[in-house]
């Protein structure tokens, strides 16, 4: 492969524009380096990125849960691929918004598109896939951080010991394939339903998480989250499941406070990630403390 010089130069030189494309820089992103590109054949999406070790991000693992997301009907389809750069279908449509998610219709499709995730994307799966286990998440998480002498340090003991509380209030678990980061932006409405992008995160693990994710990444109110239970299950939640849900949506928080802790010492994006640190943590002790009063 040709050296190239920049992001934009390695979108530009990939062997499957037709005619001269044109690259805009996509907005939103705080993990990767997006590119919408236009060319004389198509629209496309263009995900330049690595391996990020610090975020047990493995290019492999994103890549066959892309392919086999789409077979199951729930995101765009991957045109191409190489190291470092994923080629996947332009959707046509908005970003969502936490506000968005909050709407009883929009809630209804995004958990109707999580369960469709979770139930098909094992049909399509293929060669070895990541776990996402939270709570080794967070321990690996604690260890880059002591590594990179972040700010946060005085604050890790107390936040492992909750974790640690947290991990023994999950217990036994239900395996599915879960998307595992549940931010409002991963999800694209295109006017006429809903898709669920950006599988970097993509691994085996509990359902709990997934929603416990999209609880706390969009401010669901009590009443929602019983829904969300109700439906997912099939049943109405008993005491044993909403404690184990709340322990696991706490921890859902919390990853993203210290996935944004890792990101202050090791990411190049230019984003506010001190700000985002702080939230989250603000979003984690209110979770922390409803799990322990349940």
């Amino acid at each position: 492969m040709t050296s190239v010089s920049s992001p934009l130069e390695r979108v530009l030189s990939l062997p499957i524009w037709a005619g001269t494309p044109v690259a805009e820089p996509l907005g939103g992103g705080i993990t990767n380096l997006n590119f919408v590109v236009t060319d004389a054949a198509r629209r496309v999406v263009v995900r330049i990125g690595d391996d990020i070790p610090v975020h047990q991000i493995m290019r492999f693992n994103e890549l066959a849960a892309s392919r086999a997301a789409h077979a199951a009907g729930v995101s765009p389809a991957v045109i191409y691929h190489e190291p470092g750069a994923l080629v996947i279908d332009f959707v046509e449509g908005r970003t969502l918004g936490a506000e968005d998610l909050r709407e009883e219709d929009m809630l209804s499709q995004a958990l109707a598109l999580v369960s469709r995730a979770h139930r098909d994307i094992p049909q399509h799966l293929r060669g070895p896939a990541l776990t996402f286990w939270v709570f080794q998440v967070l321990r690996d998480y604690a260890a880059t951080l002591v590594d990179g002498r972040s700010s946060h340090l005085a604050n890790l003991p107390n936040l492992l010991a909750e974790a640690a509380e947290l991990e023994g209030a999950v217990g036994r678990i239900e395996l599915v394939f879960g998307h595992n980061d549940l931010l409002p932006a991963n999800f694209l409405h295109d006017g006429n339903r809903l898709w669920l992008i950006d599988w970097d995160y993509a691994g085996w693990g509990s359902p709990l998480f997934d929603l416990g994710g999209l609880a706390a990444n969009n401010g669901l109110s009590e009443a929602q989250e019983t829904r969300l239970l109700a439906t997912y299950f099939a049943t109405p939640p008993n005491a044993d499941l909403w404690r184990r849900y709340r322990a696991m949506k706490a921890a859902a928080a919390l990853r993203e406070a210290m996935w944004s802790m890792v990101q202050e010492i090791h990411s190049r994006l230019a984003f506010d990630y001190a700000t985002y640190t702080a939230n989250y943590l603000s979003t984690y002790r209110a979770a922390f403390d409803a799990y322990r009063m349940s």
